[in-house]
């Protein structure tokens, strides 16, 4: 990347915008996928829920800069508090549902998504682990970069498993129309 060096590695920059790109798509096919196809809905809300509370999260800057501090927080709880509930109060319908999605390829995907992200990159991310191996040569950009691109790679396999999950969806659903 030799253009526009002073936001390569900023919440401006191509990591950031691919991350919040994928995150939304995955968004728009869960959402295909739950009021399209019908396929595990309470399955799929959850998944949504989860995977737009990310998007959100990814945009606390922008959220932060243009409307207030931490407005994320108040619209990712927007997004989760009314999606558990509905999840708990059908809770017997997610159970059946999550029983056939937990033996999915896309079930392993996400959660491998999940770990990818959420506990690795942090893990990998830590000012204490890049202190220690460059030590004196420590620069915060090797951390941000490093711990971005993890990051990158775990939204990209929760990409791969919504699409997987819209691949097995659609095969359930033509099975369904078909008499």
């Amino acid at each position: 990347m030799l253009y526009l060096p002073e936001v390569r590695y900023t919440e401006l920059g191509f990591t950031e915008f691919t991350q919040t790109l994928i995150l939304a798509s995955c968004c728009a096919l869960l959402i295909y996928i739950r009021q399209v196809l019908k396929i595990w809905p309470t399955v799929t809300l959850l998944l949504l829920a989860f995977v737009s509370a990310s998007l959100v999260r990814e945009q606390d800057y922008f959220l932060d800069y243009y409307v207030a501090d931490n407005t994320w927080k108040f619209v990712v709880a927007l997004i989760v508090l009314p999606s558990l509930a509905w999840v708990i109060i059908h809770r017997q319908r997610f159970l059946d549902e999550f029983r056939y999605y937990s033996n999915t390829f896309s079930f392993g995907l996400f959660a491998a998504g999940v770990l990818v992200t959420y506990i690795f990159s942090r893990l990998y991310g830590r000012q204490d682990f890049w202190r220690a191996v460059l030590e004196e040569s420590y620069i915060r950009d090797f951390k941000d970069i490093a711990e971005e691109a993890i990051e990158l790679l775990g939204y990209s396999l929760i990409l791969f498993a919504t699409i997987e999950l819209l691949f097995l969806a659609r095969r359930i659903h033509r099975a369904r129309q078909t008499p």
